[in-house]
């Protein structure tokens, strides 16, 4: 059994505060101040360039992938970190559409994160093979999978409501039909069980700095199946990519695996941090984490409509049927939130109407769920939210 309380007293959180937005910035492990710094001295500092032999700086991209691997279902050797979601998301895609080259239709749902949806337009555009991207309803994407179908590019848990998809069972029809199925996990890394294996997944991708707590900018991750892996061809032909990148050749050879997934240089401080979280995820049962994680959220749905009519659920009332946060739609939910936030219930904001909260077992456990549905109910029952300072709409939200 997972031991939550141990793991709560790994991550610093500021006195008195109940933070519920893990899912869309992770708190920070306490030992990534030390592990960072000495990356910083002991090797930055005292080894410099040498640091890329001997103190591993080239192979953490893999090394921490296989790490990830573990919580994400996937076979060691498959996974590699670097670069930003988004450059994954284009990677992936560019991949995908190449397996299937005889067809032309990418199909993704409006719940998808927009950052996933520009990638795909932009590489149809810079392709010009006349692609198509279906952008539907997230219930009616099993009812678009058919013979026309190249890519299925969906985001397993949406970011405003929490909507789970069922990976297996759509991947299963996209390949029933001959397609390919590419998966966005930012949601989902850190937050709930995934099996790629099982599931038979083609692609997924998804980020460190959520729920694995990584830190502001840290580096994305790829998976490639291993039916894929030695055939697909990298459509960013970066020189980490390259089969021999210390040869200096003029002409590109994909890498062998994994490997040729990369693309830049590897951010060695983020991963250092990362390295550091992984440590407390190694501790982490998975399985664990989801039933704790519905317990919460269960216990935060219950608690916020009994005590606050004025806000609607917009989450799926069937915890198998979310992921691990919690969304209520209000009218003025922008300065609700920023009254929450200002009473140290730290949630965040999405557009046009959502306030969303975030639940990890590893550092929120049922009295902070507790705290945080009083603070609610005290700005809501007594409009404090209604205030000129909470309406001033900040850059980030």
């Amino acid at each position: 059994m997972t031991d939550f309380a141990a793991t709560k007293a790994m991550f610093y959180l500021p006195e008195g505060m109940i933070y519920l937005d893990g899912n869309s910035l992770g708190p920070l492990p306490k030992a990534a101040e030390a592990r960072v710094a000495r990356t910083i001295t002991a090797e930055w500092g005292e080894k410099v360039i040498t640091g890329w032999n001997r103190a591993g700086w080239m192979a953490q991209p893999t090394a921490l992938g296989d790490r990830i691997a573990r919580l994400i279902g996937a076979e060691p050797g498959h996974v590699v970190l670097g670069d930003t979601l988004s450059i994954k998301v284009y990677q992936a895609l560019a991949a995908a559409i190449d397996l299937v080259p005889d067809r032309k239709v990418i199909l993704t749902d409006n719940g998808n994160f927009p950052s996933d949806i520009y990638m795909a337009e932009g590489l149809i555009k810079s392709l010009g093979r006349g692609h198509e991207l279906r952008v539907v309803d997230p219930q009616d994407v099993e009812n678009h999978i058919n013979d026309d179908l190249a890519v299925l590019m969906l985001t397993q848990v949406d970011y405003r409501t929490g909507r789970l998809h069922d990976m297996a069972d759509l991947t299963a029809k996209v390949h029933a039909v001959g397609a390919v199925a590419s998966w966005d996990l930012a949601h989902t890394a850190g937050a709930m069980a995934v099996d790629l294996k099982g599931c038979n997944a083609d692609f997924a991708v998804g980020c460190t700095y959520k729920y694995l707590n990584a830190g502001p900018g840290a580096p994305a991750f790829i998976y490639v199946s291993p039916r894929h892996i030695n055939t697909c061809q990298p459509a960013l032909s970066g020189w980490l990519g390259h089969e021999a990148p210390f040869a200096f050749d003029l002409d590109y050879r994909p890498g062998t695996g994994i490997e040729r997934m990369r693309v830049g240089t590897p951010s060695v401080l983020q991963m250092a941090a990362l390295d550091a979280s992984l440590d407390i995820w190694d501790q982490v049962d998975m399985d664990d984490l989801r039933t704790a994680s519905i317990a919460l959220t269960e216990q935060f749905i219950a608690g916020i409509e009994a005590q606050c009519p004025m806000l609607t659920l917009a989450s799926s009332r069937n915890p198998q049927e979310r992921g691990s946060q919690v969304s209520f739609a209000f009218e003025h939910g922008y300065a609700a939130m920023q009254a929450c936030i200002a009473r140290n219930v730290v949630g965040d904001f999405r557009a046009p109407n959502i306030m969303r909260f975030g639940f990890c077992p590893l550092f929120i456990d049922a009295s902070d769920v507790d705290a945080a549905i009083n603070v609610i109910t005290d700005v809501m029952t007594n409009r404090l939210w209604d205030h000129p300072d909470y309406k001033r709409v900040s850059r980030v939200t």
